[in-house]
């Protein structure tokens, strides 16, 4: 891999280090990273659009390096790949960074193939899959087949939830389509949260329940992740709507899909599921004093079994 960077970039690499097919070198006192390039081809215009956007508002999103063919993405062994410039990878984002950063860029949704937010649809889908896959492929993962059927209802409950919220409210939706991310990690490192390879435009609720949700399994205390829910209602008012699919993405149990899909994949081990699947019980009472929190904003719908 050092002399493919040496021949597409014209950069000398000392020491090149590999973890999970992510390439890290440092060169001129500048961190690069050199990664597979995960995203529909036909979105690369549009990322490209968002990070010259950010830029334009000062925002520090990786630089993205053409290389010597002037393009943006280096062909090898028939997978794409993309060379990123990161300044501070390890420099860490607050919700109220979050909120600053989705408010600089808003989008007129009809205008990019980053759009998202067809929550009901893709979940419903991916739930159909899941199901097919577990059936002919999930003989042997006995901790999938023990816990799945859990985490589909709760899948069901959000897909409902959603779908509820959509028909009730969706003529008196005004939510504004900020920038998102396909999945928060906690810590919210610059490295994944300014990487363009993540971005896509939602309702700005979507990266806050996805942080708070990471925040709970990897953290011991829940109390902690309730104050800060507390701190995004306090400094952010949203409609009905946003409140009710803030909800909704919380009941969605990302968490736990993000790991089967590794799992079925063959990249995680089976074991990977046992400490999330222990903490089922407490992320009900999370759920449970979520939905209080919020319904002192907006008057949500309730989910009985969590609630009562």
């Amino acid at each position: 891999m050092k002399e493919t960077i040496k021949y597409y970039y014209n950069i000398d690499i000392d020491d090149l280090k590999e973890q999970d097919g992510k390439y890290f070198f440092k060169y001129q006192n500048q961190d690069f990273f050199f990664v597979y390039f995960n995203r529909n081809i036909e979105e690369l215009n549009d990322i490209l659009i968002c990070v010259n956007n950010m830029k334009e508002k000062g925002i520090d999103v990786h630089n993205i390096i053409i290389n010597r063919n002037g393009q943006y993405l280096t062909k090898i062994n028939n997978f794409d790949y993309i060379l990123m410039s990161v300044n501070n990878y390890n420099e860490e984002y607050d919700i109220f960074d979050m909120i600053n950063i989705a408010n600089k860029l808003t989008l007129n949704y009809n205008t990019s193939k980053l759009y998202r937010n067809n929550w009901s649809n893709l979940w419903t889908q991916k739930m159909d899959y899941f199901e097919y896959q577990i059936r002919e492929l999930g003989i042997n993962k006995t901790v999938i087949k023990d816990s799945f059927s859990y985490y589909l209802g709760l899948a069901e409950n959000a897909i409902s939830y959603v779908n509820n919220t959509n028909l009730k409210y969706n003529a008196l939706n005004n939510a504004k389509i900020t920038l998102a991310h396909r999945r928060i990690f906690y810590p919210n490192y610059k490295l994944n949260f300014l990487n363009p390879l993540a971005f896509i435009f939602d309702l700005e609720v979507r990266d806050i329940a996805e942080y708070l949700k990471a925040m709970f399994f990897a953290s011991d205390n829940a109390e902690e992740v309730i104050e800060e829910l507390k701190y995004y209602l306090q400094i952010k008012t949203l409609s009905i709507y946003e409140y009710h699919m803030l909800y909704a993405r919380l009941l969605y149990p990302s968490y736990y899909f993000d790991l089967y899909e590794n799992i079925m994949n063959n990249d995680e081990s089976e074991e990977k599921l046992v400490n999330i699947i222990k903490k089922n019980k407490e992320y009900e009472l999370f759920l449970k004093n979520a939905y209080l929190e919020i319904s002192k904003y907006a008057p949500i719908e309730k989910i009985d079994w969590l609630i009562n």
